[in-house]
């Protein structure tokens, strides 16, 4: 049974496009879920002030009122560079994290995605939830992020391919709710990152384990503790 969770997204609106859904559905049954951002998600872009990095902090609290989350919190490193920041920077961001929530089961990104921010908080997260003795994390999940992961051409690092789901029949429109805050970030259908997509992805992620509307994650890791 999880009892705690950590989602460990490089960007505002990864969460949501990831697991928002789950996030939701979680809260729901009175799980505690806390979220770190790790990139600030801007500071690439051409033109961009202090005012836009606020809007987008902002869209992330209210998108995490949305899904039942009071706690959030955002680190600085900079947007689309975190292959100039030491790893071992980004671990220790994690392991600051992990160590304060004490998280059971952790969300994060798909190693494979394009994007290289997400790709450098997968191998921070992995390095942070190496399994030594008393280590909180005991669940590792890794999320798909439309208009990163599907992006990868074959051949070009590991695909997606999804081995553990979690119904969010019940918990789909707050999701696409919580999408709604981030209205810079979404672009017009048939674009991946469209509302229109996201809700699609849902339902044939859904329909393919027989449920109306699911998420799909890779199983890092697992141990199973119901025995003691």
């Amino acid at each position: 049974m999880v009892k705690s969770i950590l989602v460990i997204a490089a960007h505002p609106d990864d969460e949501v496009l990831g697991c928002g859904g789950a996030i939701a559905s979680y809260t729901a049954q009175g799980v505690p879920v806390n979220i770190i951002f790790l990139a600030d998600g801007i500071s690439s872009r051409d033109a961009h002030n202090i005012s836009e990095l606020e809007c987008r902090h902002l869209a992330a609290k209210k998108a995490a009122h949305c899904l039942g989350i009071s706690d959030i919190s955002f680190s600085d490193f900079p947007d689309n560079q975190l292959d100039t920041v030491p790893l071992l920077s980004i671990v220790k961001q994690v392991e600051q994290a992990i160590a304060r929530y004490r998280p059971d089961t952790v969300f994060t990104h798909h190693v494979g995605d394009v994007n290289i921010d997400h790709q450098k908080v997968h191998q921070a997260v992995v390095t942070a939830c190496r399994p030594q003795p008393q280590h909180p994390v005991k669940t590792l999940l890794f999320f798909e992020v439309a208009s990163s992961t599907e992006w990868q051409p074959p051949g070009s690092a590991p695909n997606f391919q999804p081995n553990w789901f979690i119904d969010i029949s019940h918990t789909l429109t707050l999701k696409q709710q919580a999408l709604a805050f981030y209205k810079e970030e979404l672009r017009p259908f048939p674009h991946s990152r469209s509302q229109e997509a996201v809700t699609a992805l849902a339902r044939w992620r859904g329909a393919t384990v027989g449920v109306k509307a699911a998420e799909a994650f890779i199983l890092g890791r697992h141990l199973d503790e119901s025995s003691h």
